[in-house]
């Protein structure tokens, strides 16, 4: 069952933690499967030609430790490590790969839904010395959503990772192309970039944009636009067909941005650095802000 949150503006279905989505990849905390604007929608699925639908990111689907999950690489062959928001994955290869399926034991989770909030605590149990309570508020205000984190380390090691939301965007679910532009508050360097794939020359990068020449038919990416810079953690997105913009302002500065897309959708990702100690907390949030270009 998906569950609604909305104000006259947005629209945004969230699957509670053991519904649809199975995978071993994506937080099951608060995911957001969808958003609508003024029921237009802005989000769309990982990938259109797929049957396995429960194990695909879609809408604004997050992710902790996308290189390493916490504890795996002190974790035996066979035992279980922490994927935050999840629960424990059992290691059965050497090296991890976010879009290898594992074995699962889910963490515990706890939903507290209103008309227009959604609050959901995530707690582990301790494994390795590593053990965390995850709390996720979700709501919408006016023309925004908001999502608030609290991450508490309830463990004997520090936690290390990093957490994104993957941004499935397709705003009208207008295949990607001209119409669309991606613009950042910072200077982009192609040379600077870690990894640029971009075999049909379709994607074009501008001085503090990105745009399409036509709709590429094969995956594109981007990794690291910062060039390893601190720097503010935001894009916007319009559609001048549909004649909206998303922008997403993270509560924090970043060093690493990557865009990743296909035809059908394009996914800016802001990485938010972590570093607790144990029986710390730390506190961070994204807030997305839906908007008419000529209104």
């Amino acid at each position: 069952m998906t569950h609604i949150i909305k104000n006259n503006t947005l629209e945004v279905a969230i699957d509670f933690p053991l519904e649809n989505y199975k995978g071993s990849r994506f937080d099951w905390s608060g995911k957001i499967s969808s958003v609508k604007f003024k029921s237009l929608p802005l989000t769309t699925i990982e990938d259109t030609g797929s049957k396995d639908v429960n194990f695909l990111g879609k809408g604004l689907y997050n992710e902790f430790g996308i290189a390493s999950p916490i504890g795996f690489e002190e974790t035996p062959m066979g035992g279980w490590f922490h994927k935050i928001g999840v629960g424990l994955l059992k290691k059965e290869h050497k090296d991890y790969l976010f879009h290898r399926n594992h074995l699962i034991k889910p963490a515990s989770f706890d939903v507290n839904y209103e008309n227009k909030k959604i609050i959901i605590i995530c707690k582990s149990e301790n494994v390795n010395g590593y053990s965390y309570i995850l709390k996720k508020e979700i709501t919408v205000s006016e023309n925004s959503l908001i999502i608030d984190y609290s991450l508490h380390n309830t463990g004997e090691k520090r936690i290390i990772t990093d957490e994104y939301v993957h941004n499935f965007m397709a705003i009208n679910n207008t295949l990607i192309g001209k119409d669309y532009e991606l613009k950042f508050p910072f200077p982009l360097n192609p040379s600077l970039f870690d990894e640029t794939v971009n075999s049909e020359n379709k994607v074009e990068i501008g001085l503090y944009n990105i745009t399409f020449n036509k709709t590429p038919e094969k995956q594109f990416f981007f990794s690291n636009l910062t060039g390893g810079k601190e720097l503010q953690a935001e894009w916007i997105l319009t559609n001048l067909k549909a004649n909206v913009g998303i922008k997403e302002i993270g509560s924090f500065k970043t060093e690493k941005i990557n865009v990743w897309g296909w035809k059908h959708v394009i996914s800016p990702e802001l990485f938010f650095k972590i570093s607790v100690d144990p029986k710390k907390t730390i506190e961070w949030s994204r807030k997305f802000e839906v908007f008419k270009i000529n209104p």
